[in-house]
């Protein structure tokens, strides 16, 4: 039953979910006291926030952003009644509005309010004023109610797999990488989406941060979250030596020799990323010393006439990446052994008290 639920959860989403329950509770409430219903659910509806900390900073932006609305509506519609031209002055007076007095976050819940309410109004302002904030001010209620009640994410485990995801697919772009040189550039998108899931984990860690304004947690759930944090900044660090080495000219060619140095040593960091402690083996630590090897030889070879001693060439740029990102596994596993050293600590602590 429990695999069922997660499986309905994860093909529906959390948000979907709330949303839904936040529209049918606005209404349920708006019929109990006899208020319009429509207009309370669109609210309730574009309302609902990915953390509860959203829906509660903009739900205090969003209720004047309405009133201001509303009150655009009634002046307008007081002067020339229900004309297209009423829509229009409501609508873009009241972005104006809103935008100056630095309520940004409003101006959808605004702007609905201020069209919605002309059709709606009987001549009687001042009622439909009152009934027309009190059903905003419901539909932001609820959605910020149930948002922060109703099953509230677990930005922590997304991002931990989000992690993950993104060191197992470094791995295979690196891989792929080597085994396409001279002609990486065919992994450009790859590399594009691999980006653009990094800056998605980046998003939810803003909102991890968001949601702790709001919520008790513990020193440990701290220090988890700085250790992932730190896990980010290294993979910023992979993903711009990744993008140099896709980046680097080899038209030249790598003769066979070096290009099978360079095969080996990029396959054992690849394997590192999907398992840091491969660093440990004997194979990887040979693989490294020769291509560090193979760097110092390259770099003694040259001379000022036909390679300047500024200008490195595509296969020393190379090269060059593949040990810079050795470095960067070789801080990650530090960081992990450090922290199985503290979990190990913490659960002896634990368990003696």
């Amino acid at each position: 039953m429990t695999d069922l639920k997660q499986k309905v959860f994860k093909f529906v989403g959390g948000r979907i979910l709330k949303t839904g329950l936040a529209a049918f509770l606005t209404a349920l409430i708006c019929d109990a006291f006899g208020l319009p219903v429509l207009f309370a659910v669109i609210t309730a509806i574009v309302t609902v926030e990915p953390t509860a900390s959203d829906s509660i900073k903009k739900g205090i932006i969003r209720f004047p952003a309405a009133a201001i609305g509303a009150g655009f509506a009634m002046v307008f519609e007081s002067f020339l009644h229900q004309s297209p031209l009423t829509y229009a002055l409501a609508a873009t007076f009241t972005l104006i509005a809103c935008h100056k007095l630095g309520l940004d976050d409003g101006m959808l819940v605004a702007t609905l309010t201020a069209v919605a309410m002309i059709p709606d109004t009987t001549g009687d302002y001042m009622s439909s004023f009152v009934v027309r904030l009190s059903t905003t001010l419901i539909g932001i209620f609820v959605s910020t109610a149930v948002n922060y009640f109703v099953m509230p994410p677990k930005f922590h485990t997304m991002i931990n797999d989000g992690v993950e995801r993104l060191y197992h697919n470094s791995g295979d772009l690196l891989d792929q990488i080597i085994a396409d040189l001279p002609h990486a550039r065919r992994q450009t998108i790859v590399y594009q989406r691999l980006s653009r899931d990094l800056e998605r984990t980046f998003k939810l860690i803003s909102y991890q941060r968001e949601e702790w304004k709001y919520r008790r947690h513990s020193m440990n759930e701290v220090r988890s979250f700085s250790v992932v944090l730190k896990k980010l900044e290294y993979l910023q660090k992979i993903l711009y030596h990744l993008g140099n080495m896709l980046f680097t000219d080899t038209k030249n060619g790598i003769d066979e020799e070096h290009h099978n140095i360079i095969m080996e040593a990029g396959r054992s960091i690849s394997k590192a990323f999907h398992n840091p402690s491969n660093q440990l083996t004997q194979k990887h630590l040979t693989s490294i010393e020769k291509l560090d090897q193979l760097f110092h030889d390259l770099d003694d070879s040259r001379t000022e006439v036909v390679e300047p001693r500024h200008h490195f060439t595509g296969k020393m740029i190379i090269i060059f990446e593949l040990l810079s990102l050795n470095d960067v596994i070789d801080d990650l596993y530090i960081l992990e052994q450090k922290e199985d050293r503290y979990v190990k600590r913490s659960a002896k602590h634990d368990t003696e008290i």
